[in-house]
């Protein structure tokens, strides 16, 4: 070809040279010993990498050398340039595949993560029975939903549990919650969340190891709801009894507690129930107490079984149970549902209302304090999808994504995380039942079709009630089940249907938007929504084709996904986005194709189903094309649908509480945790030795034996010894009652050493032997008072009496033990101090550590406990700033007292107290001020 003459003369070129060298050598080597071909070069290093146009227009400026001599230079300073240009280029050709590996190692992470988190506290023989399905299909689905375990993981989880009896809290405050007949779609609070957690209590209370499971939610006695919400107890009946190896008790199973709280005679928003969580706080800890009481005679040998955790749902639940997690010592899970920072972007970026309005209207503030006291408390908080994590959790000061892998990785290698703590997130799917489901294999129209035809029974009554609106009930029905809330996005969904000819030629579109009776007595947001779909359905002369019931009840959605499924239709959720959308699998699971946003959980439901189309719920045009093609392709049609059926059972109710129950097994108690002693002390945990009087002499004949044990190595208790040899004429009570105290005050200090030698630190918590405590709270304009008001308080209380003392006050544990010495009063007098107004924690001691060189030991627990996320710095920063404003405005009135300053304590000194705090002064008649703050972040 005339296009290639300088290859021809390029061969020529290579048989004048002769034979090549040695690829192996340098070619620096090869140019110094003068047998360098650069015309061979060319040809076998560059030639196969470079289009030929390049090479040609080297060739021709090479060529167009003057001498033989001169040519073979410049064309070797050519192959030179070249073979520059080709190893640049196949360096950025490796960097940009290194970039693809790493982008598609990233998008891959998240769902190896799970895996990861899964199998990480298992054991080699327990991660090698991860095992999916055989197929290919299988086995990717395998690795995409780390959650899909095999039977054998199943079994062998219940195997592991079936000698437990866990009892297990679960709290739902807001909307109407009953087991059967579910007003879900009634209101913006009785919604997706309501059937979740009854569901799960369901099946959480038929799985073994679980013995009871409490639903505590509020008692409604309105006069506009259904009497069966003032119920107070409500047991769930299982779906089905078949598979459950649960052991069945007196109390045994799930329940709903209703909780009285809040305006009795008024069903309120959820936005209204924050000043009422204390009340319902109070009430669920005396519920839980006497329900662990019981629970302790039944199945817990007399010994009091609590609940092994307390999970919150939603933000206003999630306030709650921190506070019942703290107050009982026993891990906490929180499942967020919505997130009030993501509603609060939405919002905004709305632009209707501003951020003081929103707040007025949601009370959105309240809500994410509540998030962040959850995410401090939670050890596991549970989300449905990674989306959730990566994209909403992350916008809260609590969760950082990066550090909480690092504070896991730290966890796990055993180094010191130095009080940092961050809750697990856990991505489980919620469950659905499956037991009137029956799964087929491979096309199954044929098989369905003709035993609908030959079925004897009636069609059920919603089926009349939709296909009254249709002019032709036999098209595919696109089916929507969502309330009317405008982040449902029905109003696109209705423009879709509308502006596409096709689409409405082939299909009816179906809305289920809960219940009404009348538009007016809706909620603003729902009837606006209602309004503008009755006005897109006018505009576009819809009717005929959409329907709108009214009414329908729970135990009619079956029926309404079997209607769609019949007519070959498709399931919709157009949500702008959507936290999981348990809807989309109870489609699935009764054959229907679905077409969702591409925006929240149903990424992930898709990910594994593949029955359906993604879409941008923002893109009209997108979600009408999606719906047309599932329509009109029979065969698109049919493969999702069969998708969907041979992968509906990994989402099952099984497979979530599996899950959910080895992340409860594998949580432990944040908090400090008072231990018991194995010195003689197990008896004494519940009751005083002054009791009664065999207490006192079984105390006495156990005392007796460890002290004169002790009096024989020279401990010096042999006047305690002579005070048990007691003379059976004098009065034995008086006499056991004088032994008591002196054991209290004498010879318990020396058996708390040897306990507290045996659990590490050295103290030993007394007050759990006490029935009552005082806490004495004294900051007096005069310290030498501070004796005289101790004393009062002590004569008042009595010292007869099974009660302990704790002194609290914003004074140096050094200045306490002054005080004390000045006033004759014992360290020992006391259970445990309070000192720098709660910065610091110390027990009474026989002798000092700690470098103190005084008979006090320190609350190492408590140091770790107030060090975790102290902003201490920042905080003092502060405080000097407001007090230059008040300085600035009456002079030098507020100054930072260093010397009374400690790590966790800031102290000010204020020369005119009534400048600062004026009305408090005038109320104090023992006020001095002092500005102590403990400040946790």
């Amino acid at each position: 070809m005339a296009g290639n003459d300088w290859i021809n003369s390029y061969l020529e070129a290579i048989l004048d040279v002769g034979p090549g060298i040695d690829d192996a050598k340098s070619s620096l080597l090869l140019r110094e010993r003068g047998n360098f071909s650069p015309t061979r070069y060319f040809v076998e290093e560059v030639i196969t990498g470079f289009d030929e146009t390049d090479l040609h227009r080297s060739w021709v400026r090479a060529a167009a050398t003057r001498g033989p001599k001169e040519r073979n230079t410049r064309l070797e300073n050519m192959c030179w340039r070249i073979w520059n240009l080709a190893r640049t280029k196949k360096k950025l050709e490796v960097e940009e595949a290194q970039r693809k590996a790493n982008r598609r190692l990233e998008h891959e992470r998240g769902r190896r993560e799970a895996t990861a988190d899964m199998s990480e506290d298992l054991s080699e023989g327990e991660k090698g029975d991860l095992v999916g399905d055989g197929s290919a299909r299988g086995d990717r689905i395998s690795r995409r939903m780390p959650r899909i375990n095999s039977v054998d993981i199943m079994e062998n989880l219940a195997n592991q549990l079936k000698e437990k009896k866990f009892y297990i809290v679960l709290i739902s405050l807001h909307g109407l919650i009953r087991g059967e007949s579910m007003e879900l779609g009634r209101d913006s609070d009785t919604g997706g969340q309501v059937k979740y957690v009854v569901e799960l209590a369901r099946a959480l209370g038929t799985m073994p190891g679980v013995y009871r499971v409490d639903l505590l939610t509020r008692q409604v006695s309105a006069p506009d709801v259904d009497w069966t919400y003032a119920e107070p107890t409500e047991m769930l009946s299982p779906r089905t009894t078949e598979n459950s190896m649960q052991e069945l008790g007196e109390s045994s199973g799930a329940y709903i507690i209703r909780i009285p709280f809040g305006p009795k005679d008024k069903y309120i928003p959820k936005e209204m129930i924050w000043p009422h969580i204390p009340e319902f706080v109070d009430c669920a800890l005396s519920h839980i107490r006497q329900m662990s009481k019981v629970l302790g005679e039944q199945i817990g040998g007399g010994e009091p079984v609590w609940p092994v955790a307390i999970h919150g749902h939603y933000a206003d639940a999630g306030d709650s149970a921190a506070l019942l997690s703290g107050a009982l010592n026993v891990p906490m899970l929180f499942t967020g549902h919505s997130l009030g920072r993501d509603k609060l972007e939405q919002l905004l970026k709305q632009g209707r209302q501003s951020r003081e309005e929103i707040n007025t209207t949601y009370k959105i503030m309240r809500r994410i304090e509540a998030e962040e006291l959850s995410l401090d408390a939670s050890e596991v908080v549970i989300t449905s999808t990674r989306q959730e994590i990566e994209e909403q959790w992350r916008l809260y000061d609590g969760f950082d994504p990066i550090l909480e892998r690092k504070l896991r990785a730290r966890i796990r290698r055993g180094v010191s995380c130095h009080g940092r703590f961050m809750p697990r997130m856990v991505v489980i799917p919620p469950g659905m039942e499956f037991h009137h489901i029956v799964p087929h294999d491979g096309d199954m129209d044929g098989d369905v079709e003709r035993n609908e035809e030959n079925s004897t029974s009636p069609d059920p009554p919603i089926w009349s009630e939709i296909m009254r609106f249709f002019s032709n009930p036999r098209k595919p029905m696109i089916l929507a089940l969502a309330r009317p809330d405008p982040k449902k996005n029905l109003t696109t969904l209705v423009k879709a249907f509308g502006e596409c000819r096709p689409l409405r030629e082939l299909a009816n579109l179906t809305l289920i938007m809960g219940n009404r009776d009348s538009i007016d007595e809706m909620s603003g947001a729902n009837a606006s929504v209602l309004l503008s779909i009755l006005k897109l359905i006018d505009k576009y002369d819809l009717y005929g084709q959409v329907a709108y019931p009214k009414h329908h009840k729970q135990y009619e959605v079956p029926d309404i996904y079997r209607l769609a499924a019949k007519t070959k239709g498709v399931f919709i959720n157009p949500a702008f986005i959507e936290p999981f959308g348990l809807t989309l699998i109870e489609a699935a699971a009764y054959g229907l194709p679905i077409v969702a946003t591409k925006n929240g959980g149903p990424v992930d439901i898709h990910r594994v189903l593949d029955n359906g189309l993604l879409v941008d719920p923002h893109d009209q045009q997108s979600i009408a094309d999606a719906l047309l093609k599932l329509v009109s392709d029979k065969h698109l049609w049919a493969r999702c649908r069969q998708n969907g059926l041979k992968n509906i059972h990994l989402f099952s109710w099984p497979e979530h509480c599996k899950t959910y129950l080895s992340r409860i097994v594998m949580c432990k108690p944040r908090q400090p945790r008072w231990q018991s002693s194995d010195v003689g002390f197990e008896n004494l945990e519940t009751n005083s030795p002054g009791d009664s009087l065999r207490d006192i002499q079984d105390l006495s004949l156990n005392l007796k034996f460890s002290l004169d044990g002790e009096k024989s190595e020279g401990t010096g208790t042999g006047a305690l010894d002579n005070s048990f040899d007691i003379d059976d004429s004098v009065d034995r009570k008086s006499n056991l009652e004088k032994a008591d105290l002196k054991f209290s005050k004498g010879a318990i200090g020396s058996l708390m050493e040897k306990a507290g030698q045996h659990f590490g630190g050295g103290r030993f918590p007394a007050m759990r032997m006490r029935k009552c405590i005082f806490v004495i709270a004294v900051d007096c304009d005069s310290v030498s008072d501070i004796p005289k008001v101790i004393r009062t308080i002590m004569d008042a209380a009595g010292k007869e009496n099974p009660i302990g003392f704790i002194l609290s006050t914003s004074l140096s544990v050094s200045e306490v033990h002054s005080i004390l010495i000045s006033g004759s009063i014992s360290p020992l007098d006391f259970d445990a101090f309070i000192c720098n107004s709660g910065g610091d924690v110390y027990y009474p001691s026989l002798s000092s550590e700690d470098g103190l060189g005084l008979p006090f030991t320190v609350d190492s627990d408590y140091q770790s406990h107030i060090e975790y996320r102290w902003g201490g710095e920042g905080l003092r920063k502060t405080l000097v700033r407001w007090a230059a404003s008040i300085n600035d405005k009456n002079g030098q009135t507020v100054e930072e007292n260093e010397s009374r300053s400690t790590t966790h304590c800031y102290a000010f000194r204020v020369k005119d107290p009534e400048l600062v705090i004026y009305p408090l002064h005038k109320r104090s008649p023992f006020f001095v001020f002092h500005f102590f703050y403990t400040f946790r972040e």
